[in-house]
């Protein structure tokens, strides 16, 4: 195996560790509380659900 396939083997790794330790968890929290800001400040502006 050449040194620069085993570069890109190395690089391709930390990549995978990258996106699966840091940025799916940090990407799945913000969805989750960006959609609970937006549910809680829609019934900030409409009221709670049933409450018409």
């Amino acid at each position: 195996m050449s040194s620069t396939a085993n570069d890109e083997k190395k690089l391709e790794f930390r990549i995978f560790i990258f996106l699966t330790v840091f940025l799916a968890p940090l990407l799945s929290v913000l969805l989750v509380s960006g959609l609970g800001f937006a549910i809680w400040f829609s019934q900030i502006l409409t009221g709670p659900p049933g409450a018409g």
